[in-house]
């Protein structure tokens, strides 16, 4: 995360931001890790609606969001650039794939301004899911205010299966600490799908 590490004064800060910009309806912040890094989940019956973020991917293709209704959905918002992308990368990478047979897909929002870096970045780190260029944060700034800060990046949402919002991180994720917010999104029966799935 690209913010500074004072997590006693920067966790009451954002607290009082988030409650300020109107997100007490959010369940309260689960974990802090050493990093300053933020993970909270959302109440079941307190869930926004994903906006169906959607595009070209860095390999030219067409995705939707809503194209993995069905499954659970990690999205990233990433940059070539970031150092804290650069260690997440084969923790986003694995859970992929080791998750995918489970009904999880993790669909990337690449930050670079010149699309040819972030193709390079999905290259060099061998990542096995597609990415949207989102080179102004258009995408990004769709998700409802105060869930995640669009200024730090990398930072993450998950979809459950029915599109809403069930958990957000601002900062680098893990397999290991994603597996707990993945596995009782699973247990969740699959509504019947009508869109095409990718990645």
């Amino acid at each position: 995360m690209t913010l500074p590490r004072r997590p006693a004064t920067a966790l009451g800060l954002l607290t009082a931001c988030l409650l300020l910009a109107g997100c007490d309806g959010y369940a309260p912040v689960d974990d802090t890790d050493a990093s300053g890094s933020l993970t909270r989940t959302i109440a079941e019956s307190d869930r926004p609606a994903a906006p169906d973020l959607g595009g070209t991917t860095l390999d030219g293709d067409t995705v939707r969001l809503s194209h993995y209704r069905g499954d659970v959905v990690v999205v990233s918002a990433w940059a070539s650039w970031c150092g804290p992308c650069v260690a997440e990368a084969p923790e986003l990478a694995r859970i992929q794939r080791v998750w995918r047979d489970r009904g999880v897909r993790v669909l990337g929002l690449d930050n670079d301004a010149d699309s040819g870096r972030g193709l390079a970045f999905q290259k060099k780190h061998r990542l096995g899911y597609p990415s949207l260029w989102d080179p102004h944060g258009q995408l990004g700034g769709a998700l409802p205010k105060g869930l995640v800060n669009l200024q730090a990046l990398p930072y993450t949402i998950v979809v459950d299966r029915q599109g809403r919002i069930a958990a957000s991180r601002t900062g680098a994720v893990a397999e290991a600490e994603m597996a707990d917010v993945l596995t009782p999104l699973l247990k969740a029966p699959r509504p019947q799908r009508t869109a095409r799935t990718h990645g």
